[in-house]
């Protein structure tokens, strides 16, 4: 469900200062925040913040295209390391199974 217009795009508060402070003296540190809930502004174009995963924080550098997304949409959470089911099927395939091909005749 989207946000009323009227309410405007959610930013935590602390986060809106730490913005405005490196914005305002060109600074360009990553900006550490564990709000992925916060929805990036045009404000934020340019800057990189730091977005925690629930173990490290990730660096995001901001782009045109991000705006009107969430931080959170940034930092993945979950590592894919690959379904089971594959490695069953890959490992007898590159197994010592002899080739098709026959044998040479002497």
């Amino acid at each position: 469900m989207a946000r009323s217009i009227k309410k405007g795009p959610f930013v935590d508060g602390h986060l809106m200062k730490k913005v405005e402070a490196a914005s305002a003296a060109k600074d360009k540190r990553p900006i550490k925040t564990w709000s992925r809930r916060s929805t990036i502004l045009p404000d934020f174009v340019g800057l990189t913040i730091a977005v925690h995963n629930g173990k490290q924080h990730i660096p995001v550098y901001v782009t045109e295209n991000m705006v009107g997304h969430k931080l959170g949409e940034f930092a993945l959470t979950r590592t894919f390391k690959g379904h089971s089911a594959d490695r069953k099927v890959a490992a007898p395939a590159a197994g010592g199974t002899p080739s098709a091909a026959p044998a040479p005749k002497k």
